[in-house]
């Protein structure tokens, strides 16, 4: 038998080894426009995954990102629409976000109802909801130049998207490694009982891992928004999955206790790469959603492997 130790480093080389496969097969592959395009993309995934990476080791997970991020986009674009005023947009979104992250939070840990189960069920609230909220796609009718920026615009050649998501990225890697409260998520994860009896408040910081990861979706919400110039009720339909499947490709546990950012970034960007491969090689786009859930399935079984093992995949 083999025994391989999961790492960043497998998943650089095998992102390194789809670069190579795709710029052979398509030398359109590196042209500047296709890099930026997957760096956007990518960045929308990223910011929502670094919570959903906290949320993971501490051993919740959250199904209704996908819904209400594409009610964070009708949200944002019809306030700005009616008051003329991004702040007041802001505002909205993030208080409606807050509010969805507490009650999610709230049903998981005061009514103890399973986090896979409260919020799928806050999916489909949320996906009903935003029809009863507005039945038709809101278009951006002020065209203020600031939120067009927003997802559009560039910082030294960089896609403001990706600025977004480099500025947070820090904040991310210190709190999950470098502080206690990395370590409180990783002990409520791999031991809550454990946890508990070393002082370690869990509903807490399960709630507020809820509450970080609404409040992510909403950061990611407004840039697709400003991508779209408007705010439709399925814009991020199949989102939730995408997150999920990149996060446990990049080695975080989906029975909790372990959790990497540079393995969730490594994770994304296989993803995205291999959706901007089947573009490239004019396969049919139903596939951008039937791959993640392919590797879903595998993230999950390696995960059974590493843990069976003490952290080493064996074949």
């Amino acid at each position: 038998m083999k025994y391989f130790q999961t790492n960043e480093s497998i998943l650089f080389g095998l992102l390194v080894l789809l670069c190579i496969f795709l710029s052979f097969y398509n030398p359109q592959f590196y042209s500047i426009q296709n890099i930026h395009s997957i760096l956007r993309s990518s960045s929308t995934v990223m910011i929502v995954a670094f919570g959903m990476t906290i949320l993971l080791t501490s051993g919740e997970v959250d199904l209704s990102v996908g819904a209400l991020m594409s009610f964070v986009t009708v949200i944002v674009m019809d306030v700005i629409n009616i008051t003329g005023s991004i702040s007041l947009g802001l505002i909205a979104v993030f208080g409606f976000c807050l509010l969805i992250g507490l009650i999610n939070g709230l049903v998981r840990t005061v009514l103890n109802v399973n986090s896979l189960i409260a919020t799928l069920a806050m999916m489909l609230i949320l996906q009903g909801s935003v029809y009863v909220y507005s039945m038709a796609a809101i278009y951006n009718t002020h065209l203020i130049p600031l939120f067009s920026f927003i997802g559009q615009g560039f910082f030294f050649n960089i896609p403001m998207p990706v600025v977004i998501m480099l500025f947070i990225l820090p904040f991310f890697v210190v709190l999950l490694n470098y502080t206690r409260y990395g370590r409180y998520f990783s002990s409520i994860g791999s031991n809550p009982d454990a946890a508990k009896l070393s002082g370690i408040n869990n509903n807490r910081y399960k709630v507020l891992g809820f509450v970080i990861t609404s409040l992510l979706v909403g950061v990611s919400g407004v840039i697709l928004a400003s991508l779209m110039d408007t705010g439709q009720q399925g814009s991020a339909k199949g989102f939730e999955l995408i997150v999920i499947a990149a996060v446990l490709l990049g080695g975080t546990s989906f029975m909790g206790g372990k959790g990497t950012i540079i393995g969730t970034i490594l994770g994304i960007l296989i993803l995205k790469i291999i959706d901007n491969g089947i573009i490239l090689m004019r396969i049919p786009q139903e596939f951008q959603l039937i791959v993640p859930g392919f590797i879903l399935i595998l993230a999950v079984y390696f995960d059974g492997i590493r843990k069976k093992n003490n952290g080493w995949y064996k074949f």
